[in-house]
């Protein structure tokens, strides 16, 4: 097992992180989808609002708050309701209490002390987000295995600090500095551990060099959605993590031919209602890819979503809004070809799944889902970019770090051909 991992602290991680601004489950579904759009991922923390007004709340007072973790996908499935669909300006304001899905195992609360090798096996066993206090005591480690010694801390000798770090923020104590700790927290994720051990790469060799064939971090175990099915049915398949569900083609030996996905992470930026009216009336094929202009309105009926760029011409005198036709870039698509012919296809162009290559190295695949903000990859074949094996997710690359180096295979690639292929 990497060093890297035995003496890193998840306070090493919090430095510049924002402090955590609690979204309270009273809040309407339209305030979320703001939410959803300004964080940093496709989906947010929900609180129960606090009832010790004036007391100072303790960890376990905080955790037993948590409600769960509210996505782009969980607010969509809700608007493609039927009722929803009906009363559109009703189901804005709902509130997300009514929506999120309560699980209270997917956040917990721990000292900036807790070594990174610990707060990584909390992710591996289903923990998405570290809540982890934020003091003016903390300052930090700018040198690598400074940190700890045999469970022991080590003056900061940087700062040329001849107090000891504080060794656990749960402990009682009267003083300020613990309570100000207390009430500031900031928000980890299973993106910023990736992030951290991307820039850690030498210090997990031979690991990044390796397929993710060979390190045997391949889910074969993913949800996915025939594309002549209805795409309403993607909810149904309880993805769980991550929240996605691969639209396929059953193609010869019935393996699947991948064409897109329905996921929180490619629907994290969208225009809500015009994806929910898409979820309830379009196959999965038609959801994915988009359906043309040109379609049939037998076959493709006009929906009154109207969009941001409508809503200012109406503001500034310029008409009314009119219904406009489902389309790939209603719901954040962007299509390969503005236009189809009729005669070619009922779809009017492909929002690429991102893929790899069973061949891909660790390193690229974690160079992969950071640049494209995603929390997942789909595994093709190598000979065959089309058909789908299975995919890699977060939770599959924590296992891959933290196994003893007997577990895996080392490749043989050199770093030049590494950082080719990561930029590639």
């Amino acid at each position: 097992m990497a060093s890297v991992l035995l003496y890193h602290v998840v306070g090493d991680l919090t430095v510049g992180k924002p402090e955590l601004v609690e979204f309270c489950d009273v809040e309407t579904v339209e305030s979320a989808i703001r939410a959803i759009g300004g964080s940093t991922e496709c989906g947010i923390p929900v609180w129960k609002r606090s009832s010790h007004v004036g007391m100072i709340e303790n960890n376990e007072m905080r955790q037993q708050r948590f409600v769960g973790i509210l996505t782009s996908l969980d607010i969509i499935s809700f608007l493609a309701k039927t009722q929803c669909l009906e009363d559109q300006d009703k189901a804005m304001k709902t509130q997300v209490s009514d929506v999120v899905v309560p699980n209270n195992t997917l956040l917990k609360i721990v000292d900036p002390g807790t070594r990174l090798i610990d707060a990584l096996e909390m992710m591996k066993q289903g923990v998405r987000r570290l809540l982890v206090p934020k003091s003016k005591v903390w300052k930090g480690m700018s040198k690598r295995f400074s940190i700890l010694y045999n469970g022991k801390w080590l003056k900061n000798i940087d700062n040329g600090s001849s107090n000891n770090l504080i060794a656990n923020a749960n402990r009682p104590s009267s003083s300020s500095a613990a309570a100000y700790m207390r009430d500031k927290f900031c928000c980890l994720s299973r993106e910023d551990m990736i992030r951290f051990l991307i820039g850690c790469l030498g210090a997990l060799a031979p690991l990044p060099l390796s397929s993710i064939s060979s390190l045997g971090v391949v889910n074969l175990n993913y949800s996915s959605i025939e594309a002549s099915l209805p795409a309403v049915e993607a909810t149904q398949k309880h993805p769980g993590d991550p929240t996605a569900v691969a639209v396929v083609e059953i193609i010869q030996d019935g393996r699947h031919k991948i064409l897109g996905e329905i996921s929180a992470s490619k629907l994290w930026k969208c225009d809500y209602l015009a994806a929910a009216w898409a979820l309830a009336n379009l196959s999965a094929g038609q959801f994915v890819m988009g359906a043309e202009d040109n379609v049939s309105s037998r076959l493709l009926p006009d929906i009154s979503v109207n969009s941001t760029v409508e809503d200012n011409k109406v503001a500034n005198g310029g008409g009314s809004a009119r219904a406009r036709k489902f389309s790939s870039r209603s719901i954040g698509f962007n299509p390969v070809s503005p236009s189809f012919g009729m005669g070619r296809t009922m779809y009017r162009g492909r929002s690429a799944p991102l893929t790899c290559k069973t061949s891909s190295s660790l390193a690229a695949v974690m160079a992969q889902m950071l640049s494209h903000r995603a929390n997942h990859v789909w595994v093709t074949e190598d000979d065959n970019d089309d058909v789908l094996v299975g995919m890699v997710s977060y939770a599959d690359i924590l296992v891959a770090v933290t196994k003893q180096p007997a577990a895996f295979i080392p490749s043989t690639r050199s770093i030049t051909e590494l950082a080719s292929e990561i930029q590639s």
